[in-house]
């Protein structure tokens, strides 16, 4: 029994503990109210499987629950409590449901228990240290000197631009852009780069979750050890000229004839150590790297280009380079200002995936950044500006889980237009929800939109796949002409329905409903089911030995017998037979190979009854704070590097209910999101950095 158990058990309690709650009675740990409503509670339902006789499934001992106090002690109980009661988890389809009075009572009592137990807690999650990813180290060294060809290739990056498109300072997306997709076409990676320098092994991204999360970035001494090869790499490069370094005559030009050669290279250090370590730099790392720098002219003869390149190779294996950190707080006034280079380098991280550049050090350096007017001025440059494709390379497809196309193979046999010369349709699909997403930032539309849009966009060869009649041919695997589109029908529109969800969340024969609802679960409302139990075995891909007049929802009710499997079901299957109308590689479809017609009727959140798929995006539109806040939770989760926890609860509240204002504009959102005390906090786990 998991702790699913224990928030089903506890909802006659908190319903209970609702008037006290309000009058204040649980906040004075009332004694009366734990001996009256949770300890007989607990006795009848609960220790047989949580406590008595050392018996403790979920980790959860009912029997040290001595009061109140030691429920309240545990934020993120609380706030499972919460998040059960509202989706509907709990009670389970076999129990009575809540009344709305009821259910809307306990959540109520159990927010104001988890304020009440945050305002106790001694300190917030801060923002961890982590290495620099992959990707971002590509960007930071591609900023920091001003490189006019890629570091190295990153097949990561899953849209690549062939007519600079993306130019977000207008406002506006073309409505025709070329694009390719890099991990489904080798010719992607043929571009521009530094010869003889080699990727590190890129990052993986965390289960439901993204490649940016600390404890997934580690440094060993073997990764160390390649990074100070990488850097030598980088300067040494043939590449790495004045042609294509815009930064080649701040750093590297050799000084006119009589220029005194050691206040140059010591200059041109601090303005190089400044922009890699995004802060300050003590005169003592000056000293040491301007010493080495100088010994390599004095004792090897070597010219001052080939020195500072050396002496660069030193600055990108620099943990200050490679770490992002916080130094915490310090009870001198001037070293608080660091706190705003901190700053400097989150928001930079978030919006470019890069360095901060040197308009955002110099407030920083003026102690200007956490003044809220000129913070919110910062947030509208960086996203007018170019860099923030990097956003948009890294955070939507790892959002959306869009890995995962590159692997799919529906059947050749049922799907033989899918495959075309050594190249798949997969590779169109993959491009539709990013250029979608784009197009939202770039064009300030409401995240809304992501659910339900009025346009796309998409190739010819898409459009065919989708029955549309197109006149011209589809264009070759290398660039692809995408169209904005108007979408007549709403069964079509946002991310959900497009066809690279519906083929990734597929097998190759026959949609595969749980996948579907496990990915809406985890992507759309960031509430991300439990992994089935190891027993359990998958339901069959052939339907060899099953009665042919069964449909697939027939054939799931059967595998869902089995009682472990019952309760994950309850929650997923709704939302992934809402989508059943669209076949394994995303084509609609009104009635099986059998001839039985496709049922996509479903409830959400057994409050919400639908009939088909426009039914559950209304559904799902009439829970769109609910959608906001698990959007805003991967954001901030994104640009933390950490998953979100209770004490986040009202930050992400607060930043819901600021972005409800603008009808939840991509902007605003952001906005939010940045002004958030999370996003603002300083590493000590103190309070946000104040205005100024």
């Amino acid at each position: 029994m998991s702790r699913i158990c224990l928030q089903r058990l506890l909802i006659l309690s908190v319903l209970s503990l609702g008037a006290c709650l309000r009058s204040g009675a649980v906040a004075s740990e009332n004694i009366d109210a734990f001996a009256t409503y949770l300890a007989p509670l607990f006795e009848a339902h609960c220790t047989k499987c949580h406590g008595e006789n050392g018996k403790v499934k979920g980790k959860v001992d009912l029997l040290s629950l001595k009061s109140v106090s030691d429920i309240s002690a545990d934020p993120e109980l609380i706030r499972d409590l919460i998040d059960a009661i509202d989706f509907q988890d709990m009670p389970p389809e076999d129990e009575p449901p809540l009344s709305e009075v009821d259910r809307t009572r306990a959540v109520s009592a159990l927010e104001t228990l988890l304020h009440q137990s945050l305002a106790k807690a001694d300190a917030a999650p801060v923002t961890p240290i982590r290495r620099m990813n992959r990707f971002q180290y590509h960007n930071a060294v591609k900023d920091l000197f001003g490189l006019k060809v890629e570091v190295f290739s990153l097949p990561e990056r899953m849209c690549r631009e062939y007519d600079d498109y993306f130019q977000p300072a207008t406002g506006k997306m073309p409505d025709r852009v070329k694009v390719g997709s890099r991990p489904l076409g080798k010719s992607q990676l043929i571009e521009k780069r530094l010869g003889g320098v080699a990727a590190f092994p890129q990052d993986l991204r965390a289960e439901h979750g993204f490649d940016t999360q600390a404890d997934h970035l580690t440094l060993s001494p073997l990764l160390m050890e390649s990074f100070l090869r990488l850097g030598k790499s980088i300067v040494e490069s043939h590449d790495f000229n004045p042609a294509n370094c815009k930064e080649w005559d701040t750093y590297f030009s050799e000084p006119k004839a009589g220029e005194p050669i050691e206040p140059i290279i010591r200059d041109r250090l601090r303005r190089l150590l400044i922009l890699a370590f995004r802060r300050p730099v003590e005169d003592e790392v000056l000293d040491r790297y301007s010493a080495y720098v100088i010994s390599l002219t004095r004792e090897q003869g070597m010219s001052v280009s080939d020195a500072m390149k050396e002496g660069a190779a030193a600055v990108l294996a620099s943990p200050r380079f490679l770490y992002l950190y916080d130094r915490g707080k310090d009870q001198d006034e001037a070293a608080n200002r660091n706190h705003d280079f901190e700053l400097a380098s989150r928001l930079s991280f978030f919006l470019w995936g890069s360095l901060p550049d040197q308009r955002l050090l110099n407030l920083a350096e003026k102690h200007q950044l956490g003044d809220p007017e000129i913070l919110a001025a910062e947030v509208d440059r960086l996203l007018r500006d170019d860099r923030l494709k990097n956003f948009c390379d890294s955070f939507p497809s790892q959002w959306m889980q869009l890995d995962r196309i590159v692997t799919s193979v529906p059947d050749p046999d049922q799907f033989p237009e899918f495959y075309y010369a050594k190249y798949r349709t997969s590779m169109d699909m993959m491009l539709e929800p990013l250029l979608l997403f784009e197009t939202l930032l770039i064009e300030n539309h409401s995240v809304i939109e992501l659910i339900d849009s009025d346009f796309s966009y998409r190739s010819t060869r898409l459009r065919t796949w989708y029955g549309e009649k197109v006149d011209k041919k589809p264009d070759g695997p290398v660039t692809l002409q995408f169209e904005r589109v108007p979408l007549k029908e709403r069964r079509q529109g946002g991310i959900i329905t497009t066809a690279a969800v519906m083929t990734m969340t597929s097998g190759p024969k026959r949609t595969h409903p749980i996948t579907r609802g496990a990915w809406i679960a985890s992507t759309i409302f960031n509430d991300p089911p439990e992994p089935p139990p190891a027993d359990v075995p998958p339901l069959e891909e052939s339907t060899k030995g099953v009665p042919e007049n069964l449909t697939l929802r027939e054939r799931f009710a059967l595998h869902r017998e089995n009682a472990s499997c019952a309760g994950c079901h309850e929650k997923i299957d709704p939302l992934g037979f809402a989508l059943e109308q669209y076949g394994p590689a995303g084509k609609w479809r009104e009635v099986y190979e059998n001839g039985r017609p496709v049922d996509a009727s479903g409830e959400l959140f057994r409050r919400h009854s639908f009939k088909n798929v426009v039914g559950f995006k209304d559904a799902i539109l009439e829970e769109k704070k609910r959608f906001v806040r698990g959007f805003a939770a991967h954001l901030l989760s994104f640009a933390l590097g950490r998953p979100m926890t209770a004490s986040d609860s009202p930050a992400l509240d607060r930043i819901v209910e600021q972005a409800a204002a603008d009808d939840y504009r991509f902007h605003s959102l952001i906005h939010a999101l940045v002004a958030s005390e999370p996003f603002r906090q300083n590493a000590s786990g103190g309070k946000a950095l104040a205005a100024h």
